[in-house]
C-alpha cells in the first residue's frame, strides 16, 4: 500500500467523515443511546468533535450549529422526528457503560 501524502490524508478523512454522516443521517432508526451503548459515542458526540475541530482552527461554531451540521437540521427537528423514548433495557445498559465515554450527554 502507498502512504497517501498529507493533502491526500486529509482529503481521505473528510471524505471517510462525509460518508459516516450521510450514513447517520440516512439511519434516523439507530438512536443515539444505541450508538453510545454500542460504540461508545453517537451524533451529538460527533458534532461536539466538529466544533471543537473547528475551534482548534480558531473557528467559532455554536453546538446548534454544529449539530445541524451532524444532524442534517436543527437537533430540536430531528428529536421530534426520530427520537424515542429509551427502553428500560437502553437505560440500563447506558447506566453500566463507562461514564466517560457519555460526557457532555
Amino acid at each position: 500500500m502507498t502512504n497517501p501524502t498529507p493533502p491526500s490524508t486529509t482529503e481521505l478523512e473528510a471524505a471517510a467523515f462525509r460518508r459516516l454522516v450521510q450514513h447517520l443521517r440516512e439511519r434516523t432508526d439507530v438512536q443515539n443511546i444505541d450508538l453510545m451503548n454500542l460504540a461508545g459515542f453517537c451524533r451529538n458526540c460527533l458534532s461536539r468533535w466538529y466544533r471543537e475541530g473547528a475551534a482548534e482552527q480558531g473557528l467559532t461554531l455554536t453546538d446548534p450549529e454544529a449539530r445541524e451540521i451532524v444532524y442534517g437540521m436543527p437537533y430540536k427537528d430531528w428529536q421530534a422526528k426520530y427520537q424515542k423514548e429509551a427502553t428500560p433495557a437502553q437505560k440500563e445498559a447506558f447506566a453500566e457503560a463507562d461514564k466517560t465515554a457519555h460526557k457532555a450527554h
